[in-house]
């Protein structure tokens, strides 16, 4: 009897649940999308899922994205507001300073203008927002903020497809959205998700990032693909979008991120350092 109780009631719910999810609502409108002033190109980095290398490939993007001759303005914006790691990566620590206008000045390191809500917080404090606080951060750090002049301004999103995804689609100029995943199966399922929802708002996806794609022996050179093999380059073919970098597992890029040094500048001549600054290539032709 508990047994058919149980069904039912779950029959219940799914009814409820679809007869919800299928009623009309009253939506409300769009905010309109405003660009940030001086800034040419906003580039957002995402994922569906955290841990798949999603920080470490926009701090390399961004400071592959300036050129070898260091010719292009680049910044760089923290948007997980509940797990920054831009400060770390980027080995800076100081809080913003405000100009004449109250506008925050972003910190600069590497060439590259940065800007996270840890600078704003006492380290190591745990931000505990509800949503409407967290899209309220990300207005300040995009608004707030005196950007200009840039030629790209590359966003590092949460993992997901939440508020703040949805907060900065809606209100500013996206210029491309960028998706990283590992091959393995679960992680292209939100990948997948990822690419579903700027569609869904119009974000254009320029294209996927397979990271950690195949580990190569440092003393043999044998390979191996410990997360799977290729899944990127088959969702890249499903979803009819490019596969724009493949970045094996390098041990050098975790210690770099750590000691707060980039790859790509803490070995400029290495292959790795080539793949980001072959990414970024491909960046600029997509845009």
């Amino acid at each position: 009897m508990l047994q058919v109780v149980g069904v039912n009631m779950s029959k219940r719910f799914t009814h409820q649940f679809r007869r919800l999810m299928s009623t009309k609502k009253v939506v409300p409108p769009t905010p309109k999308r405003l660009p940030i002033p001086g800034v040419d190109k906003v580039i957002l980095v995402a994922s569906g899922k955290g841990g798949v290398g999603k920080s470490t490939t926009a701090v390399n993007l961004a400071v592959a994205l300036r050129g070898k001759d260091q010719t292009c303005k680049v910044g760089l914006l923290d948007a997980d507001v509940y797990g920054p790691s831009l400060p770390m990566m980027m080995n800076l620590n100081d809080s913003p300073e405000l100009n004449e206008q109250e506008m925050m000045l972003p910190l600069m390191n590497y060439g590259v203008k940065c800007m996270s809500m840890a600078f704003l917080v006492k380290q190591d404090s745990a931000i505990i927002w509800r949503g409407l606080m967290v899209m309220s951060a990300i207005q300040q750090l995009l608004r707030k903020v005196q950007w200009g002049p840039l030629d790209y301004l590359v966003v590092d999103m949460p993992p997901g497809t939440g508020d703040t995804q949805l907060s900065v689609s809606q209100n500013i100029h996206v210029d491309g959205a960028i998706i990283v995943t590992t091959p393995q199966d679960i992680a292209l399922l939100d990948a997948r998700k990822g690419a579903e929802m700027f569609s869904k708002v119009n974000t254009p996806v320029l294209g996927i990032v397979q990271n950690m794609s195949v580990f190569i022996c440092p003393k043999c050179s044998h390979t191996e693909d410990i997360f799977g093999n290729n899944g990127a380059e088959r969702l890249s073919s499903e979803l009819g979008i490019p596969l724009l970098a493949d970045i094996p597992i390098n041990k050098s890029i975790r210690q770099c991120a750590d000691l707060g040094t980039p790859i790509v500048v803490e070995h400029p001549n290495s292959t790795t350092t080539e793949l980001y600054y072959s990414l970024a290539k491909s960046v600029k032709d997509c845009l």
